[in-house]
């Protein structure tokens, strides 16, 4: 009888382990050029501090605060 009631909450736990997985949400993904919109450095605020997101003469992006 034991062994029955671990069993049953094994699979409880792995259940339960499954849904939370399967919950979590995938990185929202959005195009540097939705974000940028033609320009070639943007401000976003965050935790009160603004910070700087621009393009590089190489084409890459360098956030500093």
């Amino acid at each position: 009888m034991h062994s029955q009631k671990t069993s049953t909450s094994t699979e409880a736990t792995s259940l339960h382990a499954r849904h939370a997985a399967a919950t979590v949400q995938a990185p929202l993904r959005i195009t540097s050029a939705a974000l940028l919109q033609e320009r070639r450095e943007v401000e976003i605020e965050h935790g009160g501090k603004i910070y700087r997101l621009r393009v590089t003469q190489l084409n890459k992006l360098i956030l500093t605060a």
